[in-house]
């Protein structure tokens, strides 16, 4: 068990900075596609819309309702998804999933602001809602490249 030091190392001004400013923090009128996720230990949910163009990124919207852990992740993803393919986005979640489950690297550039969450590989109870965002966001390219957007 982490003691109480660790605690105040993970919720650093940085995370709590991060999530207080998340961009792109309203929804889309008309997104190509949307995805709600929930992550079950902790409630945390985060519903995502992406407006892909060109299987990029065109537009993004995000309604964040999660722990300071998991809103610190939507502002990084939020501040660089704009602009990225689905290749992109399933090797960020990737990485950053090997990051805190497996003690792997920072995720690359763009997202590499996401080391930020490096001191929550220890509270596995907070994984599933670091990795909302990037899941919804992996997600919704699934629905959409096979024609099942809601």
């Amino acid at each position: 068990m982490p003691a109480d030091t660790d605690l105040i190392k993970l919720y650093s001004g940085r995370i709590l900075e991060l999530a207080s400013d998340i961009p792109h923090h309203n929804r889309l009128d008309a997104p190509s596609v949307t995805v709600k996720k929930r992550a079950p230990l902790c409630g945390s949910t985060v519903t995502v819309d992406l407006l892909i163009e060109d299987g990029r990124v065109a537009d993004y919207g995000q309604d964040v309702k999660a722990c300071a852990l998991g809103q610190a992740s939507a502002a990084v993803v939020g501040a660089n998804i704009i602009g990225r393919s689905r290749a992109e986005v399933e090797a960020a979640r990737d990485q950053l999933k090997a990051m805190l489950k497996s003690d792997g690297p920072v995720p690359d550039a763009p997202f590499d602001g996401l080391e930020v969450l490096q001191p929550a590989k220890d509270y596995k109870n907070r994984h599933a809602s670091i990795l909302l965002t990037l899941d919804a966001s992996v997600e919704a390219f699934e629905q959409q490249a096979q024609g099942d957007c809601a």
